[in-house]
């Protein structure tokens, strides 16, 4: 004896349960908020450069390292992202977006 199994169409599961746009984005905005420190402490460690080194060498607290690595780049001022690129060596270039036009800001002293 065969049993008949009902399936529902995707669509109609969709439907009854649409998608949140906005946490969505609100998820793929943290999501690359922390690919963006997780790529910084890459290069840290790269380095073999440890957090509290790296503190010392910016005049700031290891928490605070520990903080922009777990992906608090969007609260961190950017003076402070400045510091931690440059205390490893390398530079920082800021542009602004208008739509299709952009505006290289950086060197910023």
């Amino acid at each position: 004896m065969s049993t008949k199994t009902k399936t529902t169409p995707w669509s109609d599961v969709r439907a009854k349960r649409p998608v949140d746009e906005a946490a969505v984005a609100d998820h793929v905005a943290r999501m690359e908020a922390e690919e963006r420190a997780y790529r910084l402490r890459e290069i840290r460690e790269e380095q073999g450069v440890t957090q509290k080194e790296l503190a010392d060498r910016m005049a700031i607290t290891q928490p605070t390292i520990s903080a922009l690595e777990a992906g608090d780049l969007d609260r961190s001022c950017l003076a402070t992202l400045k510091s931690y690129v440059e205390a490893l060596g390398g530079t920082v270039e800021v542009t602004a977006t208008f739509g299709n036009r952009r505006l290289v800001l950086s060197p910023l002293n």
